[in-house]
């Protein structure tokens, strides 16, 4: 199945809900980073919520995700935007421990659980929307819930699951957001909540081979769901060696000239992708000039 995203509408616009499956985004972001079975999971986990909360901007709009909960992990970093696109990256993506006491991969250990999850969205404004919350679960999917009904005061339900090979490849990986909105009955809320306790793990339901229209209708059966929007969603990254010789140019001449004298090059490195792009010294002399 390709990755892609759905938004709709349930119980007649009582709910908002986004469901997405994201096996081969996440995927791709293991075999850049060469993620260990629980850095995948937490990194995979925050790159689905954070493709899910991208579908809710607009045009050109983006956002940011930082969870640093101080655990042997360190920071995750997702970036996402408005149109399917996203990345990630993790502090220490050589992360694994045995399973927790649920047989599960225990990312609570590996995120830590004493820190902040932050949000930063790029609107077009000339301010950036932020809101932090403390994390409360570590297992990101109850955070992430806690940030939109703090930081956001929207109720909702966040489930994001990834399932990971022996071999640490990505064997499945989705989720999704529900979102109240104001006015909804009790009964329906009643349903919801009855109906998230009883389904199993989303990544179970990926693995199944459901899509993420089905994953909607297990959630709230098949007559209650309006699809309003499918959008394809995949791993990209925004970095080229064009832009990090603009990087480049803007530390000065006197700078590059030291870059040349020393290592005779340079070699630029974006944690997002791991790409690499190496400047010889004739394209340095080259760039010191335009800095001069």
């Amino acid at each position: 199945m390709k990755d892609y995203l759905v938004k709709a509408l349930a119980f007649d616009g009582s709910i908002r809900a986004y469901a997405v499956c994201t096996t081969e985004t996440v995927s791709e972001a293991q075999r850049r980073h060469q993620t260990w079975r629980t850095a995948s999971a937490a990194l995979g986990r925050t790159m689905t919520a954070g493709v899910m909360m991208g579908a809710m901007l607009k045009g050109d709009d983006k956002l940011t995700v930082k969870i640093n909960g101080g655990g042997p992990l360190g920071a995750i970093i997702v970036d996402s935007n408005a149109k399917g696109e996203v990345r990630g990256y993790v502090g220490n993506p050589q992360v694994d421990f045995e399973h927790n006491e649920h047989g599960k991969l225990d990312v609570r250990r590996a995120v830590g659980t004493d820190g902040l999850l932050a949000v930063v969205k790029d609107i077009g404004l000339r301010d950036f929307f932020s809101g932090q919350v403390p994390i409360v679960s570590g297992e990101l999917g109850e955070d992430f819930t806690y940030y939109f009904a703090v930081s956001e005061q929207t109720p909702s339900s966040v489930g994001v699951g990834v399932l990971v090979n022996p071999d640490d490849t990505i064997l499945a990986a989705g989720g999704f957001i529900l979102q109240i909105m104001p006015g909804t009955d009790d009964e329906v809320i009643t349903k919801l909540e009855e109906r998230l306790n009883t389904i199993p793990p989303v990544s179970k339901l990926i693995e199944q081979g459901l899509s993420p229209e089905q994953i909607l209708e297990r959630l709230f059966d098949k007559e209650n769901v309006k699809i309003i929007e499918t959008m394809p969603v995949h791993f990209q990254c925004t970095c080229s060696k064009e832009r990090f010789a603009d990087a480049i140019i803007g530390l000065g001449a006197s700078e590059i000239t030291a870059m040349i004298e020393e290592d005779g090059q340079a070699e630029a490195h974006c944690h997002f992708c791991n790409e690499k792009y190496l400047f010889t010294k004739e394209e340095l002399e080259e760039l010191k000039q335009q800095a001069k």
